[in-house]
């Protein structure tokens, strides 16, 4: 995107450089990571950066073939700023000099002491005399390379804050970008601010570059996008569809192992409100038939993936002679399926979106989102004019309701299980927390127990009810709902859904691959 300013991140492995983008997009700057041997002097004239950052990471700059920049990088005359294992390369590569630890290792929370020098990049910092920085570094810097300055020192790092203000270099040997550096963001606004970006980053401005690129790229042919109802595909359709119109006709798998009422409200929003070519291709036979018997988690995901391929396949022949495929791909998706080192990539989501059949179809793919972070997206979707109600959506898995029904899947248990989540959702939608919280949902245990309702025995499942906060997905922690909330919950579904007789509450938190159930 060549009109808008652009900064660069060149990433050595930090296992947080996403969060320094992260930083910089919330300023309304665009920006871009590559790694570190993707970039050259070739590479940085094309790319034209207003400024660079370099990431943390890992290595020594001490061991063979440690992580560089390519060595025209510092004649650019852009400012440069330095994290960690980016500070470290600086002053190596300047006429510094790095040392390995000797007890000036430092991990954690630590504090920054500034010195009696002033520094533009630090403009806010200070005001109580020190500042809460996080630290992650084995190496230290032990001579700051010519021209530099020291503006702040912490116990175990005398150089934690340098900079050469002539150059518009800045070396910092801490993390700004993470929560534990609560002045960070302050930080980084300074940076571009001095590095002269006037913020063009904005939704509005993404729109009509986005428009214009697809028109380019697609020009009179036909695409096809896979349509789930979640965010990302619908964003990814409704700003296509503005863009080509009618050349678009997005095919809706309904596997049926959706939530009470999706089907109907995908269809009605964008072949009614939006006026779409859709196909709603209804094959939940197909697929609860081969789920029958099937427990095992990871075989029943397989099986869904399979026939999803078969059918979007089947049904995107009945567009006839369209070359192009849609899928919501988002920016994390993207970083993370190049490695760092250059190698062969990591899989990422093997059963999201249509994985496969862009190769499988001879089709060329249109990504209009592979640049945007997922609360862009729905910001994105706001400036689009989707209603606020499907922007702001739980994330819902491809597999859907097959994962949150352990055991053997059975069409009365579907049936139990969409009840008993509606009248979830709907308590948490009443007591107005449904924007609080990432995701919840019921799970149907595998699990049958006596109960006495009235004056007669039960013998009916129990159901555990789940919700979480979580800021990007990786980690999770429960949400703490009331008793009272609980109680009422429980009572509800209880009375009103039949083959229920026991509710319970699962407050454990949770790593990234077990959001979910199974």
């Amino acid at each position: 995107m060549n009109q808008h300013e652009r900064l660069l991140i060149i990433d050595f492995g930090s296992q947080v450089t996403q969060l320094i983008a992260r930083r910089l997009r919330e300023l309304n700057v665009f920006c871009e990571i590559h790694p570190f041997n993707k970039v050259d002097d070739a590479f940085l004239a094309a790319f034209a950066p207003k400024a660079i950052i370099f990431s943390g990471g890992p290595s020594s700059v001490f061991a063979e073939g440690a992580p560089m920049p390519p060595a025209g990088v510092f004649d650019l005359g852009v400012p440069i700023l330095g994290i960690c294992y980016g500070q470290q390369v600086m002053m190596h590569l300047l006429g510094g000099k790095v040392e390995r630890g000797h007890g000036t290792a430092e991990f954690g929370r630590a504090f920054v002491t500034p010195t009696t020098d002033k520094l533009d990049i630090l403009d806010g910092w200070f005001a109580e005399g020190r500042e809460q920085v996080w630290m992650s570094h084995g190496d230290h810097v032990s001579h700051i390379a010519p021209g530099f300055k020291v503006f702040g020192t912490s116990p175990n790092a005398p150089f934690a804050i340098t900079a050469d203000p002539e150059r518009r270099f800045y070396a910092v040997q801490f993390h700004p970008e993470v929560h534990h550096t609560p002045k960070g963001a302050k930080l980084y606004e300074n940076f571009v601010r001095l590095a002269g970006f006037t913020g063009d980053w904005t939704m509005g401005a993404y729109r009509e570059d986005a428009i214009a690129k697809i028109r380019a790229q697609v020009g009179d042919a036909k695409v096809i996008c896979g349509l789930s109802g979640g965010v990302d595909s619908s964003v990814a359709a409704v700003l296509i569809h503005e863009a080509i119109g009618d050349q678009l006709t997005c095919v809706f798998v309904d596997h049926g192992l959706l939530r009470q009422g999706e089907a109907e409200q995908v269809v009605t929003m964008f072949r009614d409100h939006y006026n779409m070519p859709l196909i709603h291709a209804d094959e939940s036979d197909l697929f609860l038939n081969a789920l029958e018997g099937v427990s095992d988690p990871e075989l029943k995901r397989k099986t869904i993936g399979r026939l999803f391929i078969d059918v979007f396949q089947k049904h995107a022949h009945e567009v006839g002679g369209a070359t192009f495929l849609a899928q919501g791909t988002l920016y994390p998706d993207v970083i993370e399926s190049v490695s760092f080192s250059g190698g062969p990539s990591v899989t990422i989501k093997s059963h999201h979106n249509v994985g496969g059949l862009p190769e499988k179809m001879g089709m060329k793919l249109v990504e209009p989102l592979r640049e945007l972070f997922k609360d862009e997206v729905r910001a994105l979707g706001r400036e689009l004019g989707l209603p606020a109600s499907f922007i702001g959506r739980h994330p819902f898995p491809g597999p859907g309701l097959a994962i949150r029904c352990p055991g053997e899947i059975t069409r009365e248990k579907l049936a139990i299980l969409r009840k008993a989540d509606a009248v979830f959702i709907d308590q948490i939608r009443k007591h107005d927390l449904y924007d609080e919280i990432w995701q919840a949902f019921v799970a149907l245990l595998p699990v049958k127990t006596v109960g006495v309702m009235g004056d007669g025995r039960t013998y009916d499942y129990a159901c555990a009810l789940r919700a979480v906060t979580s800021v990007d997905g990786m980690t999770a922690d429960y949400y703490p709902f009331t008793h009272d909330f609980l109680g009422e919950t429980a009572t509800r579904i209880i009375n009103e859904v039949q083959g229920i007789n026991r509710v319970t509450y699962d407050i454990t938190s949770k790593p990234p691959g077990t959001i979910e159930w199974e």
